[in-house]
Parts: C-alpha cells; structure tokens; sequence
C-alpha cells in the first residue's frame, strides 16, 4: 500500500518541486504578453472619408501597426513583415487581418497600397491611440499589436520585431484557438 501511495504522488510532488526550484528560463512567446485587455471600438474614416471601424473584422486575428500616412522606411518595413507573416499562416491565413491606422490626415501612396492590397487601412482621431499601452518611452507608433478575435490586445511586438519569432506566436494561437 505505501509503493502505491508513493507511485500517486511522486508525479505531484515532482511537480511542485520543478515549478519552485527550476522554473522555464525561457518563454514560449516571442512578442510581450499583455494582459488581455479589451479594445473600445475603433472607429475613424476609410481614405474615401466615410466612417470606418473594426467591427467586419470581428472574428479574426488582427495584426495592427501604426503609422503616418506618408509612410517612412520602417513603415514599410512593418507593413512587409505583417504581409510575410501572415502569408506564412498557410490555409489559417483567412483567419488573420493586417490592420494599418493612420494617426495623420497624410495621403497613402499608390504604390503602398497596390504592393499592400487587402490591408485595412482607417484614420483615427489621436484619443483612440491612448487605449495602446507604450513601454519605456516608446510611443504606440514603434509597435507591432496582435489583437485576438474577441477584440482584446495580447501581445505587443518591438519596433524591429523578428518576422519568424511573430509566426511562431501566431501559428500557435490559431493552433490553439477556437475563435476565428
């Protein structure tokens, strides 16, 4: 009786003791955690001007960046690794968004949009950019965001991000998700 008392609870306590003397050294996420938080509806204009939101993407994976209109080096370079990213989701692909919020009334070059077709693209007022937490001096502009389906922000991705550290993230939320 006590082989079988010891056989049941040396997975327990084994456990216990690996969890509080050697702990994961690394994580499993590329991109920062957030704690789950909620986005207000985001709403702005298309480039047309009429009234654009988030809500036909309900349902998807967003992944959002930032920017000024007139869109610099490192924009495109945002705008590059949404596109690669999500392409690489494979038959998942239809589940993820690229989502672009102009933070400026400057004017989206053809080209930008051509290479960058199926982008959204919404001009928001400055107080919508206030529901992005920034870190350490960074501004909200600097980030790549991950938004789930359920429109809550999870993880945040530094300005140079690595494009296949983001896949792995992404290929593991969709593996693992039920929504979207």
């Amino acid at each position: 009786m006590w082989v079988l008392l010891a056989v049941c609870l040396l997975p327990f306590v084994a456990s216990i003791g690996l969890y509080y003397f050697a702990p994961p050294k690394e994580r499993m996420n590329y991109g920062e955690l957030l704690v789950p938080t909620p986005l207000p509806e985001i709403a702005g204009t298309d480039l047309e001007g009429r009234p654009a939101t988030l809500g036909g993407l309900k349902g998807k994976w967003l992944l959002l960046h930032i920017d000024s209109g007139a869109c610099d080096e490192r924009c495109v370079a945002k705008q590059y690794k949404l596109r690669q990213v999500r392409l690489t989701q494979g038959k998942n692909m239809e589940r993820v968004a690229r989502v672009w919020l102009l933070a400026d009334k400057q004017p989206v070059g053809a080209a930008l949009l051509r290479d960058y077709e199926g982008t959204t693209l919404i001009r928001v007022p400055e107080e919508v950019l206030k529901n992005f937490p920034a870190r350490n001096g960074a501004q909200v502009h600097d980030h790549i965001w991950l938004i789930d389906p359920l429109g809550n922000l999870m993880l945040r991705y530094p300005p140079a991000a690595d494009p296949s550290g983001m896949k792995n993230d992404l290929l593991r939320l969709l593996k693992l998700s039920r929504i979207g």
